[in-house]
């Protein structure tokens, strides 16, 4: 993938945030922070500036732009981010020089947006990696698998790291480094700027990259993954570091897929939507898994003519799932040597929100006067400030889906 600011231009004259794959989102309170990721332009793909985060309202719908500076990332793809006390984390990724085990934040809350270089920290990071996954618990970060190189010495145990025979290289005429995927897991405390790696008991998951993972409660969830053929699913207790193969309860299963989104949306509820199907299927299908009861089931989705993969997806108000960005298409190409994917020419821009619970009569009756504002704007004005400022900000929300029905979002409820 090609690094270039050549987008920045384009993307300042649009009221949206350019449409895009690869990125990295985040909710704090109502809004929703999209930071890189990479477009298409002119038949290459290219990496998105790090100098720049786009803000979007869920409550108006409405983007905004900001400025970035500090220690700013390099141009970073297949990263892996968290939010942690008002902060985004960005750790791993590739940026121009391969691959990468860096650490940067910014603090989301104080308005100034300027990025820090995290160094100096104690204990081992991980080995450089991409396509990783994280969950957050207990004020830590933990990090699970990716796809990156290692050196021999570095690989202790076969049974962590998978070797990409197509992949690997000679380094000078001695050290011999390999690429492959691995199951590690590696916690970094922020407080403390610490780096440790617990050892985990249990049947851990095959390595893998290009998976999805969910936190929830005291428990973190993976599934899927480029070296998962099958819709496999794992719980790692993260007080006790014991891995837990989950068996699902007879039924409708998902398909095995990458490049998906796990969302935890309630105290038993995980939300799975989209992916890349092992045979190479674009996918727009939606489940939802029942931690109690081990059960799988299928939900209706009224966009399953929109593929999508490669996007995010994270939890929003009363229990909504953000999703944004993404592509509709996977092209894949074989050489003699290795598998590569071919530009997408369909990054998207556009947000769907995905309603996986009942409305509060609050946010029915503002979703109602926002749908209605031509008929109710004078008995808008009669409300409250606090009501009315919310009351105002879902007419506006509405009020950009009908102009522009294209790039503002849809509410999805699922059957």
């Amino acid at each position: 993938m090609e690094n270039s600011s050549g987008p920045r231009v384009a993307e300042r004259e649009l009221q949206t945030a350019l449409g895009r794959s690869d990125h990295t989102a985040v909710v704090n309170g109502n809004i929703l922070y999209v930071w890189g990721g990479c477009q298409t332009v002119d038949g290459e793909e290219v990496t998105l500036p790090s100098d720049e985060m786009w803000l979007y309202d869920t409550e108006s719908g409405n983007w905004a732009l900001r400025e970035m500076k500090g220690d700013v990332p390099p141009l970073l793809s297949q990263t892996c981010s968290s939010h942690l006390q008002g902060r985004l984390y960005v750790f791993g990724g590739c940026d121009g020089n391969g691959h990468t085990n860096q650490m940067y934040c910014v603090n989301l809350e104080d308005g100034e947006f300027v990025w820090k270089r995290l160094t100096g920290a104690q204990g081992t990071p991980p080995s450089p990696r991409d396509k990783h996954s994280c969950w957050v618990y207990r004020e830590r970060i933990i990090y699970f698998g990716g796809y990156g190189c290692k050196t021999v010495r570095e690989i202790n145990n076969v049974k962590n790291f998978t070797v990409d025979h197509t992949s690997w290289a000679t380094i000078g005429t001695v050290i011999f480094r390999f690429w492959g995927w691995n199951n590690e897991v590696h916690v970094f405390e922020p407080e403390t700027n610490t780096w440790f790696e617990p050892q985990t008991q249990g049947v851990r998951p095959s390595p893998r990259a290009s998976h999805s993972s969910a936190t929830q409660g005291s428990k973190g969830y993976v599934c899927g993954g480029m070296e998962s053929t099958e819709m496999d699913l794992h719980c790692l207790d993260l007080d006790t570091w014991t891995w837990t193969k989950v068996y699902p309860a007879d039924g409708p299963l998902p398909v095995g897929r990458s490049l998906h989104t796990l969302t935890s949306v309630s105290e038993n509820t995980l939300f799975l939507f989209g992916g890349l199907s092992a045979t190479g299927q674009p996918l727009s299908d939606v489940w939802e898994f029942d931690t109690w009861t081990g059960e799988w089931k299928e939900r209706d989705n009224r966009d399953k003519d929109q593929p999508r993969l490669w996007h995010s997806a994270r939890l929003g108000r009363d229990g909504d799932v953000i999703v944004f960005g993404g592509t509709r298409d996977f092209t894949v190409l074989m050489d003699s040597v290795a598998v590569l994917r071919a530009p997408s020419e369909n990054h998207c821009s556009d947000v769907l929100v995905f309603q996986t619970q009942p409305y509060s009569l609050l946010r029915l009756c503002e979703n109602c006067i926002g749908q209605n504002a031509s008929v109710l704007s004078k008995q808008v004005s009669w409300l409250p400030t606090k009501l009315k400022d919310s009351t105002q900000k879902r007419i506006s929300y509405y009020s950009a889906h009908t102009e522009h029905p294209d790039t503002t979002p849809t509410t999805n409820t699922l059957g």
